[in-house]
């Protein structure tokens, strides 16, 4: 699954993790979900009288003769209100803001052990529907408008419900038995609301922003792309169902991403960037900090120019601390996630390995959407109770490198009956279980500059004339299903050539980090003591979500990098406009 930076996230058949870079302190306050029980003061909120409203008729009276009722009937109701700001080159060229508000239905029927959820061959099956009711729902506060929405998308729920459960029982007929599994899991009902946060929105203020950062750009005109965005998200989920959850949750988020494209004398294309998130506006950097960002980004860019193209490799290497965190995030997150462990389509890594070892004895895992912070960084993956109305908890995955238990929504799994708070989701797509807060723990861990000197040691023992260090990663990609081979991606920015004797750095470029996950990960011989955060969003099933790794820097005996998959093409004909005039260009 992607783990990337937004404006260069891409899907393919696993997932990708996109690098998000910084995350900045979460300054809302949020009611602790060991406060859950206590109920929340009266509030008038049209949204909660529509849903509970609708609730109490769908769960009571929805029914098909001859057909069972629901057994389960939940809401989600997602409000989204985003601005973008964006300027090119010292121009404004996106100025937007879109207002949306969604619902989601999940009505079942059957019970905890055996109802309506779809397969995933369930998605193959059309039952000819002509009218799909639209999940964008009302902005106004009329309740009985809401409420003719989440009528519509009950009744279409409940009819697929009925039609995936003869499905299910029909299949029952000719399917081998596997170990009987629970469909869904019993959970403690949870009330919850957050405080009300403040949105702050200067859309003339960033514009005259962005269009000053990206001037900056026109320094070097060799940059075919220099942009500045700033954005800001604010989200407001109301969770009910019939169980009695009721839950509203309501977080902002503000970015501000750096990119920039040039291309090699050789016409490799070279990127560099980042984004920076805040839940204040306080904790993003200042404009003058913004201006260095922005130097240097033109500064790599440059260097990257100039630098040899690097060969294909294999030897050993560090991985610093963002690196590392996605590269756990790929091999080994996914294939923890507990959806994936019943999915006859996923090659099940780890199924049925719960008490076995899976990784050095040194290394532990673990998955915690309660951490607000790290490094003292926000982390993107915090929430306090997922989109299945369940409490976040913090869930070791591996400790010592022995597989513990799996990452679980309210699909139970084989080993991990019941939801640890990991059921996610966009919008009103379907909740799987999802990484939130991926935390890479190392016993023994050295100092930076001992983990280095380990690097040089290992590569003469290897014969190898030098080791690699990367430093940046823009993000990865990872394929987990059965056909195909079980290998990932990482897409390295800034790779260095250490010299084996003297230690020296050479920039290089040009390559992709490449391997099969269960061979990667046990190369791993050191970690370091300092860590890092890493931002982000990942794209899987269930849409993009926030998440966040803490990882320490770590040392493979070996690694394998391959050439990036680059197109070469000429760079512009004519000089940028913003060119000196010939005679006064630096030779």
């Amino acid at each position: 699954m992607p783990f990337v930076d937004p404006s260069r996230a891409t899907r393919n058949d696993g997932h990708r993790l996109r690098p998000l870079a910084l995350v900045l302190g979460f300054a809302v306050a949020v009611v602790a979900p060991a406060e859950a029980d206590a109920a929340p003061k009266p509030v008038n909120d049209p949204v909660l009288t529509a849903l509970e409203a609708e609730l109490t008729r769908t769960h009571g009276a929805l029914r098909l003769e001859d057909y069972e009722r629901p057994y389960f009937v939940a809401f989600r109701v997602v409000d989204r209100d985003q601005v973008e700001v964006t300027g090119r080159f010292g121009a404004l060229v996106e100025d937007d803001r879109d207002t949306k508000r969604q619902i989601a239905v999940d009505v079942r029927v059957g019970d905890y052990a055996f109802d309506s959820s779809p397969d995933p061959s369930d998605f193959s099956f059309e039952d000819g529907i002509t009218f799909e009711p639209p999940s964008q729902a009302p902005l106004d506060a009329d309740v009985t408008a809401l409420r003719g929405t989440v009528w519509l998308l009950s009744d279409a729920a409940y009819k697929k419900a009925l039609s995936s459960h003869l499905r299910k029982r029909a299949k029952k007929v000719s399917d081998v038995a596997e170990k009987h599994v629970d469909s869904f899991s019993r959970e403690t009902p949870a009330t919850y609301r957050d405080p009300a946060v403040r949105f702050e929105v200067d859309r003339k203020g960033w514009a005259e922003r962005v269009r000053r950062l990206s001037a900056r750009f026109r320094r070097d005109p060799a940059v075919l792309e220099g942009a500045v965005r700033i954005s800001a998200t604010h989200t407001k989920t109301w969770i009910v169902s019939s169980e009695g959850t009721r839950i509203v949750k309501e977080d902002v988020l503000y970015s501000v991403g750096i990119s920039a494209l040039s291309r090699a004398p050789d016409g490799m294309l070279l990127d560099q960037g980042q984004t920076l998130y805040g839940r204040t506006l306080a904790e993003l950097p200042d404009e003058r900090g913004l201006f260095a960002l922005v130097d240097e980004a033109v500064d790599h860019l440059a260097a990257l120019a100039r630098a040899p193209v690097a060969d294909p490799y294999t030897g050993p290497a560090i991985l610093e601390p963002e690196a590392t965190g996605v590269f756990f995030h790929e091999t080994v997150g996914h294939r923890l996630e507990g959806e994936r462990q019943k999915d006859e389509n996923e090659g099940r890594t780890f199924k049925g390995q719960v008490g076995q070892p899976i990784l050095p004895v040194f290394l532990s895992l673990r998955d915690d959407p309660t951490q607000r912070t790290a490094a003292g960084l926000s982390l993107n993956g915090y929430y306090p109770f997922d989109d299945e109305g369940v409490a976040s908890q913090n869930t070791i995955l591996v400790q010592n490198g022995v597989l513990k238990t799996f990452l679980t929504g309210r699909t139970p799994v084989e080993d991990a009956p019941k939801s640890n708070g990991h059921g996610r989701a966009q919008g009103t797509q379907r909740p799987v279980a999802r990484m939130g807060n991926l935390i890479i723990e190392a016993a023994g861990a050295v100092p930076r500059a001992t983990l280095k000197q380990m690097l040089l040691d290992e590569a003469r023992k290897a014969g190898k004339p030098f080791g690699l260090i990367i430093r940046d990663i823009t993000g990865g990609s990872t394929n987990t299903s059965n056909y195909g081979y079980q290998a990932f991606k990482g897409s390295p920015r800034m790779v260095y050539r250490v010299d084996a004797q003297t230690g020296a750095e050479t920039l290089v470029r040009g390559v992709e980090m490449v391997g099969t996950p269960l061979t990667a990960v046990n190369k791993i011989v050191a970690a370091s003591q300092e860590v890092g955060v890493f931002n982000g969003f990942c794209g899987a099933e269930s849409g993009y979500v926030p998440v966040s790794t803490v990882a320490p820097a770590t040392l493979f005996r070996e690694i394998e990098l391959q050439r990036s998959q680059r197109q070469k093409e000429r760079t512009p004909l004519l000089p940028a406009p913003w060119a000196p005039p010939a005679g006064d260009r630096k030779p």
